[in-house]
């Protein structure tokens, strides 16, 4: 593709060179430039894109985009734009064809419930016999194959090469579970959604936004872009009409909305609801679509509205609420979400990713619904994140189990002393005899299931489906249900 063309797509400032030169890809890593590439400069947290240019220019870019003047070899065409994060994602979605234009697009936002939203409705589209593309925490799907996730949301050039594989591989419908960190960011710059569904919103990010109105407004970003009109599908945004924020995210909307929740205002209302240790049970009813009863095997209050959320998007799309029904009914349960442990023992193991505020109430709030015993809550705090965040979850912990265990999450740079202690802050206030702290994770998860009695759950929150433990800058193999498997199979044999 000829840089010409690529660069009708931003506002370009100045350019130097031959806009005729051939761009054979876009890359932003100078470690991963081959020849022929557009490198785009991006200013990171860490790294300043600007500064290896010239590493890139000598790997082979035959042109560069940057947000301010650098020096480059002679033939080598330099673009000047405002934002090279945004031109970054402009270009590759039109490198790669604009593929987001092909596909029916489905963005989920929220502080939680993205993972399991998003893995509801890609199981809804499946059952009507659509090939579906899947992007979120776990992992990215293109049909059946998988492909390693590193961001909830991929970076732009990423991402848009993922559509274009997912158009290219026969996928109809992509659904996305779209993070603040990517609309702040505009890693979705160049997506153009179909649909777009909110979770909620509770503390969360505090490292990276400056507050909650900042953070709030980036989950309002996607709602403006969707109902541009230029879309071959019918646009909708769903909205948690229970959450706070609702009003704002609705408002935001350049699509009709239609709302979901337990309240007597939702357009979509879960009735009837029945949580158990097994699953959980309500009725949708509406106006519109009349009622239907849904019997799953998630079980906890936020998937009843998980699954709502799911639900309205999909009779709201056009699909028979039989079919949304059976889909729903048919999902055993999302990787590292509530996800139980069982070797045979006579007490309750849940694995879970709850890492904010309202997360880890939640879990904790569920498993105390359903324990005939005590709940044993193991969970830390992320390390070089929202410190402002650890002590309410202290608090929270202290507040909503028996035997909280404070230890490691993804320690990172940060030592773990300091960010128990800030957990400590808060949990003392209410449990201020009544904690332990074990700082070394596997030990933390040996003396949970060591100290369980029958009738009892053991929540270990915070890392969910994660396989490692970032402890200083590495990343290191462990994963919170293996860790379970090997003492529960130890304790089986002992008895």
């Amino acid at each position: 593709m000829l840089l010409n063309d690529l660069l009708k797509s931003i506002t370009v400032l100045n350019m130097e060179g031959d806009g005729s030169t051939d761009i054979r890809g876009i890359c932003y890593d100078s470690r991963k430039v081959r020849p022929g590439s557009l490198f785009v400069a991006v200013e990171g947290f860490k790294n300043d894109g600007h500064n290896y240019v010239g590493r890139a220019v000598e790997a082979g870019a035959s042109a560069v985009l940057a947000q301010r003047m650098v020096e480059v070899p002679p033939g080598v065409p330099l673009v000047i734009t405002r934002d090279t994060r945004k031109g970054l994602a402009m270009v590759s979605a039109a490198f790669y064809g604009n593929p987001s234009r092909e596909l029916l697009l489905v963005g989920v936002t929220g502080t939680n419930g993205k993972t399991t939203t998003t893995s509801l409705i890609a199981s809804i589209y499946r059952a009507a016999g659509k090939k579906v593309g899947l992007i979120g925490t776990i992992a990215n799907y293109i049909g059946d194959r998988k492909l390693e996730a590193g961001h909830t949301t991929p970076e732009s050039a990423d991402l848009q090469e993922i559509l274009r594989d997912m158009v290219s591989e026969g996928v109809s419908v992509a659904v996305m579970e779209v993070s603040s960190h990517a609309l702040s960011l505009e890693r979705v710059a160049g997506c153009e959604f179909d649909v777009a569904v909110f979770t909620n919103l509770t503390q969360d990010h505090l490292d990276f936004h400056r507050d909650m109105e900042e953070y709030l407004e980036a989950k309002a970003h996607l709602f403006r872009s969707i109902g541009d009109g230029k879309r071959r599908f019918p646009s909708y945004a769903v909205v948690n009409a229970d959450d706070p924020h609702m009003a704002r995210i609705a408002e935001a909307s350049g699509a009709p909305v239609v709302t979901y929740g337990l309240s007597e205002k939702a357009d979509m209302r879960a009735v009837d609801i029945k949580v158990t240790g097994r699953g959980c049970s309500f009725t949708a009813v509406s106006g519109k679509y009349g009622s239907t009863h849904l019997s799953l095997r998630l079980t906890g209050l936020f998937n009843v509205y998980n699954a709502l959320a799911a639900y309205t998007m999909a009779v709201e799309g056009g699909f028979s609420p039989d079919l949304v029904k059976e889909a729903l009914e048919g999902v055993p349960g999302v990787p590292g979400r509530f996800e139980t442990v069982d070797c045979g023992q006579d007490f309750t193991v849940v694995v879970d990713y709850a890492h904010t505020p309202d997360g880890l109430e939640n879990i904790l709030k569920a498993a105390g619904t359903v324990a005939t015993g005590r709940v044993i809550a193991v969970f830390g705090c992320g390390g070089d994140r929202d410190r402002t965040k650890r002590p309410i979850m202290g608090e929270i912990a202290g507040r909503y189990s028996q035997v909280p265990i404070i230890t490691s999450d993804n320690p990172r740079t940060e030592a773990p002393d300091v960010i128990i202690r800030d957990i400590e802050e808060g949990i003392k206030r209410v449990a201020p005899n009544g904690y332990r702290v074990i700082p070394d994770r596997r030990e933390a998860i040996r003396l949970a299931v060591s100290v369980a009695r029958s009738g009892d759950m053991v929540v270990i929150a915070g890392k969910g489906h994660e396989d490692y433990q970032i402890i200083g800058t590495q990343k290191l193999p462990f994963d919170d249900r293996e860790e379970v498997k090997k003492v529960l199979e130890a304790l089986v044999k002992k008895k």
